[in-house]
């Protein structure tokens, strides 16, 4: 273990960049971190169910009266700031939410269960608590370091600013996945990041736009991650583009790009679709309770169900999660269909010599009528004709990838904003990315905090009012701190 660490503030910035190499050799540790503390034994269970809670609240500028001069802050503080505003009397309830797993596992614990959660927090959400106040970070750090709760909690890695994959430049896009690894390893540590192994994309949002998916997984997999979660019906089996057939089991995801370059990595599937009432009424155990073991490489293996929710949002979340999630976990516990974390269960199948070139292929979605007309290969250009064909033959063929939702687009609509930060991500590549600033320069650290914030889907999901103009305001301030600073 290394004794080293980094700060989790430089000044009042956030410490997202800076510690490249040391966050690389933490995440570079291949040796098991979890099956050794598992406690289950996988040879003798049936099926088994995964659960994660997703948790986000956006910076927004808006300590102020002015928009133009106002601080940003975290969107929880503001909730808090201005309790009769909206739904803004839930802040108190959600703040709860972040930092109550450690008391629901605890007592778990007390009762010799084996309870198992996933978590996925975006990076500006840490930095929120840590702007609020020390008792849920302090919380959720007694989670993350006592080794009493390693066997029961994975951290999933997610990109710092909460951006959509499809939609979101490449080269900003591997900027978000490591300055969240950045302020991951300084708030809890090197080692904890060490065991961060799998990825929770933003809104489920997969790319399939062949060049741009390629980069997303080259991105995933430089920064150390094993594998990522994905929702199911953004996916279509490589053969013959339809949908997958083994939802339980883990895929393969395969990313070719227009120059014929191939990578792959392990795709863990989320079933169904957004409702948070899967997890709140833990779903995902009792359709796991319907299943049996299944052959994969010629052994048979326990499937998994895995869902994964909003962890706050909603009174089903607020108010019924709690109970129902302390009554199925103590069930469940020792049973032929415990709940795992999706690490120790694809460490519990490596140990077994499954790999993941044993897994079932998959790719994103619409790109097998793409292949059907590409010649391998042929290049950009080539790519961006055939595209341009198929979306003018076929009214259901698109490039923006997939998410949670199949009725919401992360481009159209938005190009009021997206402009703006379409803009600031290219006058960022420009001043900084091409000029080879060090990323301990504290101007730079300032100005890709700034850069990450703006690029938050919550400025497009809202697509209108006060969320718009947060994202153009703070595109602007961007804007202006590049052109002054560099």
């Amino acid at each position: 273990m290394t004794a080293l660490s980094i700060p989790a503030y430089i000044g009042n910035i956030p410490n997202i960049c800076g510690s490249e190499n040391l966050v690389a050799e933490a995440l570079s540790r291949n040796a098991p971190a979890y099956l050794p503390h598992s406690g289950i034994n996988f040879d003798s269970i049936q099926s088994a169910f995964a659960v994660a809670l997703h948790m986000h609240q956006p910076m927004i500028p808006a300590d102020g009266q002015d928009l133009k001069t106002a601080e940003v802050i975290s969107n929880l503080k503001y909730m808090m700031d201005n309790p009769n505003i909206g739904d803004n009397h839930n802040a108190p309830v959600f703040y709860r939410c972040y930092k109550r797993i450690r008391s629901l596992l605890l007592q778990l614990i007390q009762k010799g269960k084996q309870p198992r959660v996933m978590l996925d927090y975006s990076g500006c959400l840490l930095h929120g608590l840590h702007q609020i106040g020390h008792d849920a970070i302090d919380e959720l750090k007694i989670l993350t370091t006592d080794p009493l709760y390693r066997p029961c909690v994975e951290w999933l890695g997610s990109p710092w600013g909460h951006p959509v994959a499809p939609s979101t430049p490449s080269q900003d896009y591997r900027l978000h996945v490591r300055a969240w690894q950045h302020l991951f390893a300084a708030i809890f540590g090197l080692d904890a990041l060490s065991r961060v192994r799998g990825f929770s994309p933003s809104e489920m949002a997969l790319p399939n736009h062949p060049d741009v998916f390629y980069e997303f997984v080259k991105t995933l997999k430089e920064c150390g991650y094993r594998w990522v979660l994905v929702q199911e019906h953004t996916v279509e089996r490589i053969e013959d583009g339809g949908p997958i057939r083994q939802p339980h089991l883990p895929h393969q995801l395969v990313a070719k790009n227009s120059l014929g370059q191939t990578l792959a990595i392990t795709a863990i599937i989320k079933t169904q679709g957004s409702d948070a009432k899967l997890v709140s009424q833990m779903q995902p155990c009792y359709e796991a309770m319907n299943l049996s073991r299944m052959k994969l490489a010629g052994r048979l293996i326990p499937p998994v169900v895995t869902q994964i929710s909003d962890g706050e949002n909603g009174g089903v979340m607020m108010n019924e999660f709690p109970p129902k999630y302390l009554d199925v976990m103590a069930e469940a516990s020792g049973s032929l269909t415990p709940p795992v974390n999706i690490s120790e269960y694809l460490e519990y199948l490596e140990s077994l010599g499954i790999r993941q070139d044993d897994f079932p292929a998959v790719q994103p979605i619409m790109q097998k009528k793409l292949w059907d007309r590409f010649p391998n290969g042929a290049g950009p250009e080539t790519l961006a004709k055939i595209i341009k064909e198929l979306e003018n033959h076929d009214n259901r063929f698109h490039m923006e990838g997939g998410s949670w939702t199949n009725n919401i687009s992360w481009v159209r609509g938005y190009q009021s904003v997206l402009g703006s930060m379409e803009a600031v991500s290219a006058l960022f590549a420009e001043k900084v990315l091409a000029c080879s600033i060090p990323t301990s320069d504290p101007r730079y650290r300032n100005a890709l905090y700034h850069l990450l914030m703006t690029q938050t889907s919550c400025f497009r999901y809202w697509g209108q009012g006060i969320w718009m103009d947060y994202g153009r305001e703070l595109c602007r301030r961007t804007t202006d701190i590049l052109k002054h600073d560099f």
